[in-house]
């Protein structure tokens, strides 16, 4: 008995020592290391409903985070290979009936925003990827509403392409705000969700998000450390094949997001 019990302290300490991201609950000061999921690269997430009003100020403080589960952005889609010192980063997802909330921890060594203009090459700054598609369709959606791509930039402005191919400021429907601590950049968003029958320019009602729903998302990362351009394109979820950089095209890519209570 004393030496299963010594096997299995061992493991737990192993397991602690292990975590590169301790973290402290801000309720009691304990530090402990919290659970991330792989999912085994398929990207998907169960979402729980934030039983209080959430903030959008950066912080992540609610106790309704605390029930969610943090998961990776660790997916190379584009770019050479990079240190977590350079790069690394992980989220969280709540929701409530019109919004769907994202807390995305980003280890970023050089924050870049070469690119006043939001429309002059979005891409290629640090930003904020995050997709999603309300009906979990799949599809093609680079010119359509079938699926939204938001660039949210260092700005907090949230740039797509619409149907007339070119891009538009969606800042009404993504809220954001980010805090800095370090190296690490805390993104918290607030994004509303629509039907493919988007109009660009029009008074468009949100979705009444409800238990069971399952969307199509995918949370990424453009690092660019003052080179002029993006040198890594980092997701939630493995993308088969050469080309990886599809996810803007193509919705079937997307893992699986489905809200319980």
């Amino acid at each position: 008995m004393q030496k299963l019990q010594l096997f299995c302290l061992v493991q737990v300490l192993v397991i602690f020592l292990s975590c590169t991201k301790p973290a402290t609950n801000p309720y009691s000061g304990e530090t402990y290391c919290p659970v991330t999921l792989d999912s085994n690269g398929d990207g998907n997430y169960t979402a729980h409903k934030a039983s209080e009003n959430i903030v959008i100020d950066g912080k992540g403080n609610e106790k309704s985070w605390e029930k969610a589960t943090w998961a990776p952005i660790k997916y190379k889609w584009l770019g050479a290979d990079y240190t977590p010192q350079d790069f690394s980063g992980r989220y969280k997802i709540l929701w409530k009936e019109d919004r769907i909330y994202y807390l995305v921890e980003i280890t970023d060594n050089i924050l870049s925003d070469q690119r006043p203009d939001p429309f002059n090459d979005w891409w290629e700054d640090d930003c904020l990827e995050l997709f999603i598609d309300e009906d979990k369709s799949g599809g093609n959606h680079q010119f359509n509403h079938n699926a939204f791509a938001y660039h949210i930039t260092l700005d907090y402005d949230a740039v797509d392409i619409g149907p007339d191919q070119k891009p538009h400021l969606y800042n009404k429907d993504v809220e954001t705000k980010r805090t800095k601590n370090g190296n690490v950049y805390t993104w918290e968003v607030g994004m509303k969700v629509f039907k493919d029958t988007y109009k660009d320019g029009e008074d468009n009602v949100p979705v009444k998000l409800t238990e069971g729903k399952k969307l199509g998302f995918a949370v990424s990362y453009n690092d660019n450390d003052a080179t002029g351009g993006r040198e890594n394109f980092v997701g939630s979820m493995e993308i088969p094949g050469e080309d990886k950089n599809r996810g803007w095209i193509d919705a079937g890519l997307f893992g699986t997001l489905e809200l319980v209570k």
